[in-house]
């Protein structure tokens, strides 16, 4: 007999999990097959927070309690489209909901972006958070200046591991591979270029503002581009602008006030600059940057003005990118699964597929905080619920034992939640004696060791 209502998720990040809260007490009696591509669960607060935000990280507790409960069930290292196809998952839930979040990075779009020395910071941040896809990743951190591009919280991220000193990391659950060579970097000076002006900065305000107070480094704003333009002083003063925004620019105004320390290190935000190209034969010396005004529409144009930065190493962090599902509509556009409010449509007539639904980034494109994913995933779930209201929902034509045996035979190697929990008592373990959260395992094969430890459950 089949469940009140049985949902596959696919993805176990923050929207994930919110959704299947959300199902689970909605729905009495419901039941969440939750399916990940990687062993460990999370998605970007496991992969994506900076490890010197432990607080942004304790949302897991959140995750962790609906983990628990009796209608749950995890499945690591699972690949949807190798695995267990779409249309399987179709065939034994209710539904299937997809928040696979956006995995790669948007480019440039400029010579030399390939060149050894540029990276995007996805990769980077993957690498110092010991996402098992990044852990060879060995950037090169011996030149004195690197360069960040974009303007958003990622790029401050990026620059400011840069430049925290040693008893700062040592204590936060940073991959111990980014922490050794963190304690070797040769970097003195990070330039983060921002295409538009200080208003327009993609930047929260706690975030912009613990630059100011890094132990290592001196934060650097230069006044004259930080000086608003007519347009851009008139949006901040009128109903449409909002208080972070506002807030950026007091904070900004009073970086440019500051006369430096003398520490070692320092960040250099830069305004109304975009990289032309990325300079050098063999690998990255610097970037030719064109200098920008903003137009009727605080649209960054060109002003013809250039100038060079030398650097040897260039981190791209414009942006994260959705990529495609095999069976599932996408809109190439916006990167995103093709959708209407979380009810996956056909990219073409834009009629609702029945039982397939989105959420998180991969739902509406990269933007907001953690907090976020739990409105949005409020809004996918509540449309699912409405379609099981209406007898919309395709009835499943077989069980979800029947799917995770199948899936079982197909790969051996699935990790449970079980095999998750002894994942994270042995970090957590070789983390407590050094004073760290946890120490993280970065290797494919040590987490599929370590969860076959585990009681299945």
């Amino acid at each position: 007999m089949s469940a009140a209502l049985r949902v596959a998720i696919v993805g176990s990040g923050p929207a994930g999990f919110y959704a299947a809260g959300h199902i689970l007490k909605a729905v009495p009696g419901s039941e969440v097959e939750m399916f990940d591509r990687l062993a460990t669960p999370w998605g970007l607060v496991r992969s994506g927070v900076a490890p010197d935000h432990p607080k942004i990280k304790a949302v897991t507790r959140v995750f962790e309690r609906t983990a628990r409960q009796p209608g749950f069930r995890f499945h690591g290292n699972v690949t949807v489209g190798r695995d267990v196809s779409h249309e399987e998952l179709l065939a034994h839930h209710h539904a299937v909901l997809y928040a696979v979040g956006s995995s790669s990075d948007r480019r440039l779009g400029i010579d030399g972006e390939d060149l050894p020395g540029s990276l995007p910071a996805t990769a980077f941040v993957g690498w110092y958070n010991g996402h098992p896809d990044f852990a060879g990743l060995d950037p090169d951190l011996s030149p004195k200046r690197a360069v960040v591009v974009g303007n958003g919280n990622v790029a401050i991220d990026v620059a400011r591991m840069m430049v925290l000193d040693h008893d700062e990391l040592a204590v936060t659950d940073i991959a111990d591979h980014a922490l050794e060579l963190l304690d070797r970097s040769g970097v003195e000076e990070v330039v983060v270029l921002g295409r538009r002006g200080p208003a327009q900065a993609a930047f929260t305000n706690p975030e912009l503002l613990e630059l100011g107070e890094l132990a290592e480094a001196d934060v650097v704003v230069y006044p004259d581009e930080i000086a608003l333009d007519e347009r851009s002083a008139a949006w901040l003063a009128s109903d449409e602008s909002d208080i972070t925004a506002r807030r950026n620019v007091e904070i900004l105004q009073e970086y440019a006030q500051r006369r430096p320390s003398g520490r070692p290190r320092r960040i250099i935000l830069r305004f109304l600059a975009s990289p032309l190209e990325i300079l050098g034969d063999e690998r990255v010396t610097g970037v030719r940057v064109g200098r920008n005004e903003l137009d009727e529409n605080l649209r960054a144009k060109a002003t013809g003005a250039e100038e060079t930065i030398e650097a040897g190493l260039v981190l791209r962090s414009v942006g994260y990118r959705g990529e495609p599902l095999e069976g599932v509509p996408f809109d190439e556009r916006s990167a995103t699964i093709a959708n209407e409010n979380g009810r996956v449509v056909d990219a073409e007539t834009r009629e609702p597929l029945p039982g397939v639904y989105t959420a998180g980034w991969i739902k509406r494109g990269p933007s907001g905080v953690i907090g976020t994913n739990k409105r949005c995933a409020q809004e996918t779930v509540d449309e699912l619920l409405e379609d099981r209201e209406a007898g919309r929902l395709p009835e499943p034509s077989l069980g979800a034992d029947e799917l995770i045996a199948l899936l079982h035979e197909r790969n051996p190697d699935v990790v449970d939640y079980a095999g998750w929990e002894q994942i994270d008592a042995h970090e957590r373990g070789s983390g407590e004696p050094l004073g760290r959260p946890r120490v993280k395992v970065v290797h494919h094969h040590r987490f599929i060791e370590l969860a076959g430890r585990g009681a299945r459950k």
